[in-house]
């Protein structure tokens, strides 16, 4: 039996023909969508202004509504097409032009919005509204052009005022958000800077200023590796991006420099090694965080080449980029050290171990605390003019020498002054060879401790002749001074018994 094909009929929905019931369909949409517009449901009240619209395009207060719910939504450019449809359709509909002007306002462009509000003035010259807004839009330029003049001034907190104040005014622009961003990072501010950028890449993943701000503030921190991957992102996104050109350009140009330049120093090649870091200095003086490391690196070298005052300013350099370099305080307190300037030492290395509490660092300090200690004693080695490591004889001889020099009876001739100042010498001299030629005061001498509180020596009681006549052969030698007019100045000769 053959098949029978049987029509079956298909409900559908009626289909309304009539103009008047597309107008009144449209209108209940509108209806409903006022209802949750009251009710600041603004996601469904936006999608019975977009059936509203769907069932009649060319009513201009269906747009203007829906640019209003999309105004809520933080949507300022679809509403701003809303309005600019809103009064192309109804180039009289006020309400159409003051939100096209807020949506301008928000996005930062001061002067549409200006525009915008002098029409609706004009169709409504007593709008308090559009009075204010266009008072707003003024103060927006105003700033704008404050901050221009403050970023040309490398005035970058002044800078970040500025958009602060522009963007409680203007929520939506993206450009005075990058333009903070860019001048935290300048500033330092790393974190926050971070934190806009981040912001503005969440919504629009491939904006290419918030990319070269991300890879500014890695740049700074020294990540150069990870910094030139944003930069070169960055320029996928849009070539003629030249900020972004220059950062990479001086990424990669301080990364191989100072690689260079630590090559040349693990090689002992310390001369080139601190050429290499000079010329590192002069790529980009914003970069603080490297040109820190690059300073500190120019005073190892430096050390090296015994260039210690150079060696000092560098470490001092780094330390006003970066005051929690510790690296930088260590090798400038070492550089205090091998100049003698102990109390400097002593306040790096305190500093270093307030921050850094380590064994190796209080093993320094009190180095440096001991060496201060030194210091401000008689150096007992200088007074006899021998080195530190001075054998048993040097010290001997050294003494014979001086002693001779700065007996009274040679200088019996003369003046008082010099008299005084020669006697002076003399116990000076005696102390230092009390000291020095007794192993057990010299080894506590060394080591740091008062020998007169120790009770191992009393300078205020010591007679430096018992010491010269002990040395010169005891009670039964003799011994005099020449000083004739006839004589030479301080001859003298021996008489032994």
């Amino acid at each position: 039996m053959a098949a029978v094909d049987i029509d079956v009929p298909v409900e559908t929905e009626p289909q309304i023909c009539n103009q008047d019931d597309l107008e009144r369909q449209a209108e209940g949409f509108k209806e409903q969508g006022n209802a949750l517009y009251s009710k600041k449901d603004y996601s469904e009240a936006f999608n019975y202004y977009t059936k509203a619209i769907d069932t009649c395009p060319k009513n201009a207060s269906y747009y203007g509504n829906r640019a209003a719910t999309l105004m809520m939504l933080c949507r300022f450019r679809e509403a701003l097409e809303d309005s600019q449809q809103a009064v192309r359709l109804d180039d009289c509909f006020m309400k159409g032009h003051l939100r096209e002007g807020k949506c301008h306002l928000s996005l930062g462009n001061a002067m549409a919005a200006s525009r915008c509000f002098q029409k609706v003035l004009e169709l409504e010259p007593s709008n308090r509204e559009a009075q204010q807004e266009n008072k707003n839009a003024a103060t927006l330029l105003e700033y704008e052009r404050m901050a221009d003049f403050g970023f040309e001034k490398r005035d970058f907190r002044k800078v970040v005022y500025c958009m602060d104040r522009a963007l409680a005014l203007a929520s939506a622009c993206h450009r005075f958000k990058i333009l903070k961003a860019e001048c935290l990072a300048l500033l330092g501010r790393y974190p926050e800077a971070q934190s806009v950028a981040s912001d503005i890449l969440r919504m629009d993943s491939t904006n290419a200023d918030a990319l070269y701000v991300r890879g500014l503030c890695l740049y700074y921190e020294d990540c150069i590796d990870k910094a030139v991957q944003f930069f070169v992102q960055a320029l996928r996104m849009a070539p003629d991006h030249e900020k972004a050109r220059l950062a990479c350009r001086n990424a990669k140009a301080l990364k191989a420099k100072k690689e260079e330049g630590n090559q040349a120093f693990k090689n002992s090649h310390y001369e080139a090694a601190y050429q290499l870091y000079s010329e590192a200095l002069m790529i980009d003086p914003n970069n603080i965080k490297t040109n820190a490391k690059l300073y500190c690196n120019r005073a190892t070298a430096g050390a090296k080449l015994k260039k210690l005052d150079q060696a000092t300013e560098d470490c001092t350099s780094a330390i006003k980029l970066d005051d929690t370099y510790i690296k930088a305080y260590l090798r400038r307190a070492q550089c205090y050290m091998d100049t003698e300037q102990y109390e400097e030492a002593v306040r790096d290395y305190e500093k270093v171990y307030q921050t850094e509490k380590t064994s190796d660092h209080k093993h320094l300090l009190k180095t440096a605390q001991l060496q201060l200690k030194k210091s401000k004693r008689k150096d007992y080695y200088k007074v006899l003019g021998v080195g530190k490591n001075a054998t048993e004889d040097e010290i001997k001889k050294a003494y014979r020498k001086r002693a001779l020099m700065h007996h009274p009876d040679r200088h019996s001739a003369a003046t008082p002054e010099v008299q005084k100042e020669e006697e002076k010498k003399f116990k000076e001299v005696g102390e230092a060879f009390t000291v020095l030629s007794d192993p057990k005061k010299k080894v506590r001498y060394d080591n740091g401790h008062d020998l007169d509180d120790d009770g191992c020596f009393d300078g205020g009681d010591f007679d430096a002749n018992n010491i010269f006549r002990a040395f010169f052969g005891g009670h039964g030698g003799g011994f005099s001074f020449d000083s004739s007019p006839d004589s030479g100045p301080g001859n003298f000769f021996f008489q032994f018994g």
